[in-house]
C-alpha cells in the first residue's frame, strides 16, 4: 500500500489542487500538505548514506515533490503563521540539497508538519478509538491481494508492480510513520503508484481502524508496557520520534500501544462526537464543490454515530430522539436538494445544538446501571415483538386447523434465522466489514419483503375464515407443498430481520454501558426474553380457545396491520441508508407502527393499505359470487 518513491507527477498534480483555493476546503488542502510532508521526512532517509546519494531516482523525486510543495504552501489561505511555514519549507529543501543526514530531514520535516497542522487545524487523532479487529477483514478485503496476507508485499497482484508494494513489515520503515500518516494515505492514495484512494469507500473509522491493523505488522505485542500513552499521541508520533526522546523499550511499548490502542469505554458522548466531526467534514466537502462525498459523510456520520445511540436516547427522552434524528436527516437532505452552502451551514447549526442536548441527557461516562437493564429490556422486547407476533400468529393458526405437519416447516425457518443472524454478525466482526449503510439496507430490504409476505398470508387467512372454504383448502391439499415452503420463508425474514438489528444495538449498547453495566444488559435482556415467550404462550393458547371464523379474522387483521407496520420501516431504513432522500410532511410520528412524518414512508403505507382494500374487496366479490352459484 505505502510506496518507497513518489513520482513527480504526484507533486504536480498536488500543486494543482492546492492552488485552485475555490475548488477545495483549505482544512482538505492542508492535509494533502502534511501527508507529502510526512512521507519526505519517510523516504528521505533511504536515499542518503554518509552524505552521498544511494538512490538517485529516489532523491530526485525527493527534491521535486519540496519544490512543488512551496507553491502548494503559498497557495493555502493567509494566516500570520503561513511565512514561518515557507521558511521552514526552505531550510528543509536546503537540507536535502545537502544530502544531510536522513534522521535529521526526517525530524525537520515531521517538524514542520506538526506546525503546519496547527496552523491549519488539521486533526490527527481518531474521535473513536481505533480497533484493528474491524481493521482485519478490511485488510483482507482491500489490501491482501497486493500485499500479501502477512503485509510482507508478495501478494498476487503485486507481481510485476513498479514499484513493487511496500513490505508493511518492515519496521525500520514504519517507524517513520505515524499512525495518523497511514491513515491518511489510505484516504488520499499515493499518485504515480497503483495505492488507490479508498475515501469513497472507506470511511473515517474504518481508515482508522485498518491503520491500526497494518501498525500490528511492526509490532511486538508481548512488549512491556510500563508508561500508557494517550489515544492523540499514538495517533500522531512515530516510535522513531519515541525512541529518540525515551529510549529503544519505550518505542517497543509505544508500538504495541498504537497497533493495539487500549478500548476505553464506548460512551455515547464519544459516538455523538463522531457524528458531529465527521458532518464539518460533510460541510467543508459540500462547501468545495464535492456533493457525492459531502452526502456520503452526511450518511455516515448518522450511521455510525448517532444511530447506535438512538436506542439509549429513546428511553431518555423520546421526543429529544426524534427531533434530533429530523435535523439530521434535514441537513442530509439540504444537501442532496443542492442547497446553497450558507443554508447547508444553517442546517448543520441546528443539528449541532440537538446532537449537544442528546450528549447533554446522555452524559459523557457511559450509561447507568438503570438505562442499561431498561435499554437491553426494550431492545429486544421492542424487536422481538413483531416477530413473536408474526410466529404466534402462523403457529396457532397451524395447530388450530390440524395442520401439525407443518408447524415442523415454520420451526426450521425460524431457527435458521437465528442461524443466519449469528452467522451474519461473525461475519461482519470476523471477515468483512458490515457498514452502517450495508447494514441499513439489508434491514430495508428485508422489512418490505416481510410486508408483502405478511399481506399475502393476512389475505390468505382471511379467503379461508369460513369453515366451508377452510374444508375446501384442505382437500386440495395446499398446505403439504407451497404453502408449507411459505410459511417458512415468512417465519425465516421475520426473525431474521429483527434479529439483525437487535445484534447490532445489543454490541452498541455493550460499549456504552461498560464493564460495570453488563450485567445490567443480560439481565435486562433475560426479563426481555421471558416476557417475549410469555406473549407467544398467551396468544398460542388464548387463540385455541376462539371460533375458528373470528381466529381468521383476528390473525388475517393483524398480519394485514403489520405489513403496513413493515412497510413503513422499510423506507425509513433505507432512507437512513441514503438510497433516497426524506420530504418532512405535517403528521405524526410512531415508532412501534412505523409511521413516521414523511412523505416516502406514508406513501409506501399508503401502498400497502391501497393493496389490503384491493385484495380484501377482490375476495369480498369472489366470496359473493360463491353465495349466487350456490
Amino acid at each position: 500500500m505505502f510506496r518507497s518513491r513518489f513520482l513527480t507527477c504526484l507533486s504536480l498534480v498536488l500543486l494543482s489542487l492546492f492552488s485552485a483555493s475555490a475548488c477545495a476546503a483549505p482544512a482538505e488542502d492542508a492535509a494533502q500538505a502534511l501527508h507529502l510532508l510526512d512521507y519526505v521526512g519517510a523516504d528521505y532517509p533511504a536515499t542518503i548514506a554518509d552524505g552521498k546519494v544511494v538512490d538517485d531516482a529516489g532523491y530526485r523525486e525527493q527534491l521535486e515533490s519540496l519544490a512543488a510543495l512551496q507553491g502548494t504552501i503559498a497557495a493555502l489561505p493567509a494566516k500570520p503563521e503561513q511565512a514561518a511555514l515557507e521558511q521552514g519549507l526552505t531550510a528543509l529543501l536546503n537540507a536535502v540539497n545537502q544530502k544531510q543526514d536522513g534522521a535529521q530531514v526526517s525530524r525537520q520535516a515531521r517538524q514542520l508538519g506538526a506546525k503546519l497542522a496547527v496552523a491549519y487545524e488539521v486533526s490527527q487523532a481518531p474521535v473513536i478509538t481505533p480497533d484493528p479487529a474491524r481493521g482485519a477483514p478490511l485488510y483482507a478485503q482491500y489490501c491482501s491481494v497486493c500485499h500479501g496476507d502477512a503485509g510482507a508485499g508478495d501478494g498476487p497482484a503485486g507481481i510485476g508492480l513498479t514499484p513493487p508494494p511496500s513490505n508493511l513489515r518492515d519496521a525500520v520503515r514504519l517507524d517513520r510513520l505515524s499512525l495518523y500518516d497511514i491513515y491518511n494515505t489510505l484516504g488520499l492514495g499515493l499518485e504515480g503508484t497503483e495505492m488507490p484512494a479508498f475515501a469513497d469507500q472507506l470511511d473515517d473509522r474504518q481508515r482508522w481502524d485498518l491503520a491500526t491493523y497494518i501498525a500490528g505488522f511492526s509490532a511486538d505485542s508481548a512488549a512491556k508496557q510500563d508508561k500508557p500513552y494517550n489515544l492523540a499521541d499514538l495517533a500522531r508520533q512515530t516510535p522513531a520520534e519515541v525512541s529518540a526522546s525515551e529510549g529503544p523499550q519505550a518505542a517497543a511499548s509505544f508500538r504495541a500501544q498504537r497497533a493495539q490502542p487500549p478500548q476505553v469505554q464506548r460512551g455515547p458522548a464519544q459516538l455523538l462526537d463522531y457524528t458531529s466531526a465527521t458532518l464539518d467534514k460533510s460541510l467543508a466537502a459540500y462547501q468545495a464543490g464535492d456533493r457525492e462525498q459531502a452526502y456520503d459523510l452526511s450518511v455516515a456520520a448518522y450511521l455510525e454515530g448517532f444511530e447506535l445511540v438512538e436506542s439509549s436516547l429513546d428511553n431518555v427522552d423520546a421526543t429529544v430522539r426524534k427531533d434530533t434524528e429530523k435535523v439530521l436527516m434535514a441537513y442530509r437532505q439540504s444537501l442532496q436538494d443542492g442547497l446553497p452552502a450558507a443554508q447547508a451551514a444553517q442546517k448543520l447549526a441546528d443539528a449541532k445544538v440537538k446532537l449537544k442536548e442528546s450528549a447533554d441527557l446522555l452524559g459523557s461516562d457511559g450509561l447507568s446501571t438503570t438505562l442499561s437493564f431498561i435499554s437491553g429490556l426494550l431492545i429486544l422486547l421492542r424487536e422481538g415483538l413483531e416477530a413473536i407476533l408474526v410466529l404466534a400468529a402462523i403457529l396457532a393458526f397451524l395447530r388450530n386447523t390440524g395442520q401439525q405437519s407443518a408447524v415442523r416447516s415454520v420451526n426450521i425457518g425460524w431457527g435458521l434465522a437465528l442461524l443466519a443472524g449469528l452467522g451474519t454478525w461473525a461475519l461482519a466482526a470476523y471477515v468483512i466489514d458490515v457498514s452502517g449503510s450495508q447494514r441499513e439496507l439489508l434491514e430495508g430490504a428485508t422489512a418490505l419483503f416481510a410486508s408483502v409476505m405478511v399481506l399475502w398470508l393476512g389475505v390468505w387467512m382471511h379467503d379461508r375464515r369460513h369453515a366451508a372454504a377452510w374444508q375446501d383448502y384442505i382437500k386440495s391439499s395446499l398446505v403439504g407443498g407451497g404453502g408449507r415452503f411459505g410459511f417458512a420463508v415468512l417465519a425465516f425474514f421475520s426473525v431474521y430481520r429483527e434479529l439483525f438489528e437487535v445484534i447490532l444495538f445489543y454490541e452498541t449498547l455493550w460499549l456504552q454501558a461498560g464493564p460495570a453495566g453488563h450485567n445490567a444488559v443480560l439481565a435486562g435482556g433475560a426479563t426481555a426474553l421471558v416476557l417475549l415467550v410469555g406473549l407467544a404462550w398467551v396468544i398460542l393458547r388464548g387463540s385455541a380457545k376462539l371460533p375458528l371464523t373470528l381466529f381468521f379474522g383476528i390473525n388475517a387483521a393483524l398480519l394485514c396491520a403489520l405489513s403496513v407496520v413493515f412497510a413503513g420501516h422499510g423506507v425509513k431504513a433505507l432512507q437512513e441508508a441514503g438510497i433516497f432522500g426524506t420530504r418532512p410532511v405535517p403528521f405524526f410520528d410512531f415508532d412501534w407502527l412505523g409511521i413516521h412524518a414523511d412523505a416516502y414512508s406514508l406513501g409506501a403505507q399508503a401502498i400497502a393499505l391501497l393493496a389490503i382494500v384491493v385484495l380484501y374487496g377482490r375476495s369480498r366479490i369472489a366470496e359473493k359470487r360463491r353465495a349466487a352459484a350456490a
